[in-house]
């Protein structure tokens, strides 16, 4: 069984048991969040789209760290000109466990 739901801005294809980094969410280490925002839900052959959210579906999901992502590099030139500008980014992320999806 498998579900896609959306949080901060992106869609994640998510099944029980698996861990996956998303936008970083207000919640502590150890607690349990309830997404609400399913767009689909999957079993088999059979599947259940919404239009837009599938109505009574929620995924439940356990917080297991906070942390920050790879440094992201920009770097910005304009030839001939004597410009070069340099900057890094560093986004914040949570992690976490998919407990259930309920249908």
């Amino acid at each position: 069984m498998y579900a896609v739901i959306k949080t901060g801005g992106k869609q994640y294809r998510v099944a029980v048991g698996e861990k996956l980094k998303v936008e970083q969410i207000a919640a502590d280490v150890g607690q349990e969040i309830v997404i609400d925002q399913v767009l689909a839900v999957g079993n088999g052959d059979s599947i259940k789209v919404g239009t837009p959210l599938v109505s009574g579906a929620t995924v439940t999901a356990t917080v297991v760290a906070h942390g920050r992502g790879e440094k992201v590099r920009i770097f910005k030139m304009r030839r001939r000109k004597h410009y070069q500008k340099r900057q890094g980014h560093r986004q914040n992320f949570t992690e976490l466990q998919i407990g259930s999806i309920n249908a």
